[in-house]
């Protein structure tokens, strides 16, 4: 049992909502909610980067570090705890939520209607999602997971656009399913044996791990229960229908949060419970993930090709994207006698440049929308000669989310490749086809959306205005410095998930003498 409280985790964590309450009691006028919620975003973020900088990734360095730990329900049949903390694995996630969450804030800085409202959903929604990347604990995991609905809820049917009421109800029903799912699985661990606790650490050591005879439920039931909920909010074909609305009538701010953090959730969920509590299952069910991945890859690529509004691109090329995720799952299955955290770990970096490129995208959409008034792919041209810093920001997201070298999209997708195609050959082989087909309407979408004769109508564009400029360069200095040197993220987030795959190497030990590779 991991112990004691260091504090920097929960401040993190709640600094957000602790700025939602200040906002909510003291601030007086627009301009004040909109300098103390970027504050506060900014603190939120510094203190991120500390939390990843002092991460230790060392061979010797605890698995889990920056601890924060209280008995919250202790009684002889019920264990629960408040249980913040970081590996290898949440680290990185908790830097993308911080960049994230502050950019999302300086692309708000021109909403008008409901100023304060707006921006105290835009911050509880940072606290959710940074407790939900913190949380070892199963039941406050679950709390933080529920908690993100309400301010997405909020921030699509209010300041959405569009068919904006029915968006948000969409998610939340799709939503609210996954939730469902979720909880079932957690009452059948619960009840699993004699085990009276929540706490994930215990779980997931190969001495006290979920086992078919002490399950009140059948293991592969409890591992596709919380598989759903997680599959829902990555979104994996056939589960992704809600996320095209919401992103499309969605405000940027929440559009950059949702497809930046909030779909890693679903990513984050499968590495974190299927991977760490159900090793087994997913090697026993690897083929599964994998053909659902090459689904959803080569579905969301296809169906982008014949979009004509940004937004909705861009978000069936989310799907496409998180396929990829399924995929590096998948590729923990035994090949001859070798098992890869190659692929894994490509996974896991999907996650972050996903969040990074597709928020860089979204923020220039939107600046894109507010200045022209339209997302219509074929009303718009030559935007390069009216706002050549968004164009360029434009361009580097395109580029880096079809996989161009030197750039982080590339970084995850070969690690992926290279990780599944020895157990996979010909899905691989199709992913692959996928993602070329990814580069032609990314391609496309920049030659209609950037180039071409001036039109006259958008003779009067301004570039972007230093708020709006800074977020972009964050992205974007993001993105080169991972494409330059992925090290910097590879590193920590193979040490998170070593442990994992040595739990994997012992069952496949165990069941074929495989030899394990690293």
């Amino acid at each position: 049992m991991i112990t004691g409280f260091n504090g920097i985790l929960t401040v993190t964590v709640f600094l957000p909502a602790l700025g939602a309450l200040l906002i909510w009691l003291i601030a007086r006028s627009d301009r004040q909610v909109r300098f103390v919620a970027v504050a506060v975003g900014f603190c939120d973020l510094v203190l991120a980067v500390i939390v990843f900088s002092i991460f230790n990734k060392g061979e010797d360095a605890d698995r889990f570090q920056l601890i924060d730990r209280i008995d919250w329900i202790n009684t002889e049949t019920f264990n629960a705890s408040y249980l913040l903390s970081v590996d290898g694995l949440s680290a990185p996630l908790v830097l993308l939520t911080g960049l994230l969450g502050f950019c999302a804030l300086l692309a708000s800085f021109h909403i008008q209607d409901r100023v304060k409202e707006y921006f105290v959903w835009l911050l509880i929604l940072q606290t959710a999602v940074m407790g939900v990347f913190t949380s070892l604990d199963l039941l406050l995991f679950f709390l933080f997971w529920e908690l993100e609905l309400i301010p997405m809820y909020m921030l699509i049917s209010v300041w959405g656009s569009g068919r904006r009421e029915y968006s948000a109800m969409k998610f939340l029903i799709f939503t609210i399913f996954g939730s469902a799912a979720m909880l079932i699985a957690l009452v059948g661990v619960f009840l699993s044996g004699d085990r009276n606790t929540f706490d994930m650490v215990l779980m997931s050591e190969s001495s006290t791990r979920l086992v078919a005879n002490s399950s009140v439920l059948p293991i592969s039931a409890l591992f596709w229960l919380f598989f759903i909920a997680f599959a829902i909010k990555l979104p994996t074909w056939p589960l992704h229908t809600w996320l095209p609305d919401a992103h499309t009538d969605a405000p940027t701010a929440a559009s950059v949060m949702l497809a930046g953090v909030m779909l890693k959730m679903g990513g984050y969920g499968l590495l974190r419970i299927n991977v760490g509590l159900f090793p087994d299952q997913v090697r026993g069910f690897a083929w599964a993930l994998v053909t659902l991945g090459v689904i959803s890859i080569i579905y969301g690529a296809i169906v982008t090709v014949k979009q004509t509004d940004l937004k909705r691109l861009i978000a069936y090329s989310s799907v496409s994207h998180m396929g990829l995720v399924l995929l590096g799952v998948g590729s923990v299955a035994v090949s001859g006698e070798r098992i890869s955290s190659v692929g894994l770990n490509g996974a896991a970096m999907q996650l972050f440049t996903h969040g990074t490129i597709t928020g860089l995208l979204f923020l220039c959409v939107g600046l894109i929308y507010d200045k022209a008034h339209t997302r219509y792919i074929p009303d718009l041209g030559g935007l390069a000669n009216r706002m050549p810093f968004i164009a360029i920001a434009f361009l580097i997201a395109g580029l880096a989310s079809l996989g161009l070298p030197g750039l982080s999209g590339f970084v995850s997708e070969i690690l992926v490749f290279l990780g599944t195609f020895p157990a996979f050959p010909w899905p691989t082989v199709i992913a692959v086809f996928g993602i070329i087909l990814a580069a032609g309407y990314i391609l496309w979408m920049m030659q209609r959306t950037l180039f071409g004769p001036d039109l006259p109508r958008f003779s009067t564009l301004s570039d972007a205005s230093l708020v709006e400029a800074i977020p972009l360069v964050l992205l974007i200095i993001s993105i080169l410095v991972i494409g330059v040197y992925p090290a910097i993220l590879t590193t920590v987030f193979e040490s998170g998930l070593n442990p994992m795959l040595e739990v994997m190497d012992g069952l496949a030990n165990n069941s074929s003498g495989a030899v394990p590779v690293r």
